[in-house]
């Protein structure tokens, strides 16, 4: 059985998923999901400190960039320790996890066999599946993979069955970073619309978008969903006076009619997995009350 380490937390999920929980030896620092892979051997570290306000996060990480710097550090020493058949890495977000450039430098010096690196790059729904039967195919379990991807979905395509009879679609702004103020983009826009709403900012397969807070009131959506990438519930609820102090809040649609929704944009949204699914639930409930009940209130979202 291969011995895999994984530097991105989507695809530790993807890994369990297809049954390979216990062939995981070690994890990035943000591998948390399922709980058990919180034993394993941490590989990667942020260069910057993690905690802060959305505008000190942003700034730091940016200063990082602009000096040519990579964000995250991997542990080449522990790689090489740890001995991995597989490694699953990404290649799609230089802020969101450790990068491809990162990991082939970190493997530079590496003696003996190389590992098999399956980097990830998913921008949409379809690329999320294609991930997973990458993942499958490196694995040597391709069946597996397409059993999995058949099965997560059906599980969407049943929620978007039913929405797709409801009269009335919400238009929603998804709001990815507080501050500075950025709208979710990639595979958010897919789910918004099969959960059976409009989405305002953001394109499918595209990357987050900045958007100005001129743009947000112009567009002054029914529903405004936060989900900031790397943050749960609490923190952003911490947040939300950046938005709050904003001119005209109280003046937006969805704040009168008492439709924000904090969400945890960590361990769901932003996290291009088989919880992609949940995420999809959390949006038809939040959307749609009335029709939807997945009992994702209160860990997976809040009102506001």
């Amino acid at each position: 059985m291969p011995r895999i380490i994984s530097l991105i937390a989507s695809a530790t999920e993807i890994a369990c998923a297809l049954g390979f929980a216990d062939q995981l030896v070690g994890r990035s620092h943000e591998c948390d999901f399922p709980a058990s892979v919180q034993r394993l051997p941490i590989c990667t570290q942020p260069k910057f400190n993690i905690h802060g306000t959305s505008a000190e996060i942003d700034q730091r990480v940016k200063g990082i960039l602009q000096d040519g710097l990579s964000v995250y550090r991997v542990e080449a020493e522990k790689l090489q320790e740890l001995q991995p058949d597989v490694i699953l890495a990404q290649s799609q977000c230089e802020v969101c996890a450790v990068s491809l450039k990162d990991l082939e430098s970190a493997l530079g010096k590496w003696v003996g066999t190389k590992p098999n690196i399956v980097a990830l790059a998913p921008n949409s729904l379809a690329d999320v599946w294609k991930d997973m039967h990458r993942v499958a195919h490196a694995l040597a379990v391709p069946e597996r993979g397409k059993e999995l991807v058949r099965h997560l979905q059906a599980r969407m395509a049943a929620i978007a069955e039913k929405s797709s009879s409801l009269s009335k679609r919400p238009t929603v702004g998804c709001i990815e970073w507080i501050e500075p103020l950025m709208a979710a983009g990639n595979w958010l826009p897919e789910l918004v619309a099969l959960a059976g709403g409009v989405n305002l900012i953001g394109e499918a397969g595209k990357h987050s978008p900045a958007l100005s807070w001129e743009q947000l009131r112009a567009q002054d959506p029914d529903v405004l969903v936060v989900l900031p990438c790397g943050w749960d519930i609490s923190q952003s609820r911490h947040e939300m006076p950046a938005l709050l102090r904003q001119p005209g809040w109280h003046e937006l649609r969805a704040v009168r009619h008492h439709r924000v929704y904090l969400t945890d944009g960590n361990q769901y949204f932003n996290r291009p997995g088989p919880r992609l699914v949940e995420s999809l639930e959390i949006l038809a409930e939040v959307l749609h009350p009335a029709v939807f009940h997945f009992g994702h209130e209160g860990a997976g979202w809040q009102k506001f």
